[in-house]
């Protein structure tokens, strides 16, 4: 039986694939893989041979190719850290596993998108945009805002937060920004990352997050990062050298200007001259009536709100205690079931799943490498062309990405 098939794999390759996915405990591995975490070090050290299932597994597992486990020695990769942007909280090169294969999978689709552009010979769009830490954030946000090409009056015809978020999504891709979103991770750990790497820079972002406002603010906040990045204003990971105090006001800057860019000057000016509310006098369902009028949540309209003088620092942070004693009363909603067609183009998106079906038609890649692209079966890919043909919006709501 092929089960009990002795594996030609290195030992050393083993080890370093699992430590590479993150995991510097074996039990989680061996758990998974069924066996005990002493089997598991006996292969790393070549004492035993696993199985040819067994390794199966630990390809499976480890998010690698079966002949990378059979290579005479442990690739020689760059660090993972050296792609994304400095995330709070999280030490480069002690991400979770789930966070590590969510940033190589989001790596080889950009990858993946960069080859078949040249292939197809379609030019990609170069991201321009950048920002300064010593510029005001309603002006950088207001400036974003304008390339973004979102007016006030589109703004307020969009019927819910779901179409507001295909339609920021869909803006900022057009401005030559990959939009991806990753699942299994826990929101705890990031809600989003920015691969600030050129062509083709890369917003990720967790579909765990239920909420499509939520996903909104993150986008925009992602996008702040990246103009920083494009003005050398941090660095990745592996090269910010910034102490947490000093970090903390950059997320600062970049929550208010994401902010700015989701509600505008004017719009809000209105609102609020119709609604006449003192400083700091805004609780809950005040902030929460306004952020529907924005499409927004009302964390990020809360947001909004400091930045424009009506909430003190310290108003703020009491209306954020109020905010989130009143979300831990409510009942958690599941984001319900999404077809294989909707995962897709929730995680790939739109552009990145368009130009792997081009490719395909023009014989510039097969079928299974299509499918490996989109992860998808072959049986959906004829359901795929029809819901790009339908364009964004018009598939089944409000599904977006399905964990």
């Amino acid at each position: 039986m092929s089960g009990s098939i002795p594996a030609m794999v290195t030992p050393s390759v083993l080890e370093w694939a699992r430590r590479e996915a993150g995991y510097e405990d074996p039990q989680p591995v061996a758990k998974r893989a069924g066996v005990r975490p002493e089997r598991l070090l006996a292969w790393e050290r070549g004492e035993l041979k696993p199985t040819l299932r067994q390794v199966q597994t630990l390809a499976k597992i480890y998010h690698r190719a079966l002949a990378v486990l059979s290579l005479p020695q442990p690739p020689s990769l760059p660090p993972l850290a050296a792609q994304y942007r400095r995330l709070p909280g999280i030490q480069p090169g002690k991400e979770s596993p789930e966070l590590r294969v969510a940033i190589r999978v989001m790596s080889q689709r950009r990858e993946a998108a960069i080859e078949l552009s040249g292939d197809l010979g379609y030019p990609l769009p170069e991201f321009r945009e950048v920002a300064s830490l010593s510029d005001p954030p309603h002006v950088v946000g207001a400036r974003l805002r304008a390339v973004l090409g979102v007016s006030e009056q589109e703004q307020q015809q969009w019927r819910d937060e779901w179409q507001a978020w295909r339609r920021w999504r869909a803006a900022v891709e057009n401005l030559g920004v990959m939009v991806f979103q990753f699942p299994k991770v826990g929101l705890q750990e990031v809600r989003g990352v920015t691969l600030p790497l050129s062509p083709a820079p890369v917003i990720g972002i967790n579909s765990r997050e239920i909420s499509a406002g939520a996903r909104s603010f993150t986008l925009m906040h992602e996008l702040v990062h990246l103009a920083l990045a494009r003005a050398n204003e941090e660095k990745v990971a592996l090269k910010e050298s910034r102490a947490d105090s000093e970090w903390q006001q950059v997320e600062r800057f970049a929550e208010e200007t994401a902010s700015v860019v989701l509600i505008s000057q004017q719009m809000l000016e209105e609102l609020l001259q119709k609604m006449s509310m003192r400083r700091d006098a805004w609780d809950v369902e005040s902030v929460r009536q306004l952020a529907k009028r924005f499409r927004v949540t009302p964390l990020a309209m809360a947001t909004r709100l400091r930045a424009a003088g009506q909430l003190t620092w310290t108003g703020y942070q009491r209306w954020k205690k109020e905010w989130d004693k009143y979300v831990a009363q409510l009942t958690p909603r599941s984001g319900g079931f999404a077809t294989p067609v909707e995962k897709t183009l929730g995680r790939a998106g739109r552009p990145f799943a368009q130009l792997v079906l081009e490719a395909l038609d023009a014989n510039r890649i097969t079928a299974v490498e299509a499918c490996r692209y989109l992860d998808l079966r072959w049986d959906h890919v004829e359901k795929l062309r029809l819901e790009l043909r339908l364009g964004p919006g018009k598939a089944r709501e409000p599904f977006d990405a399905g964990d």
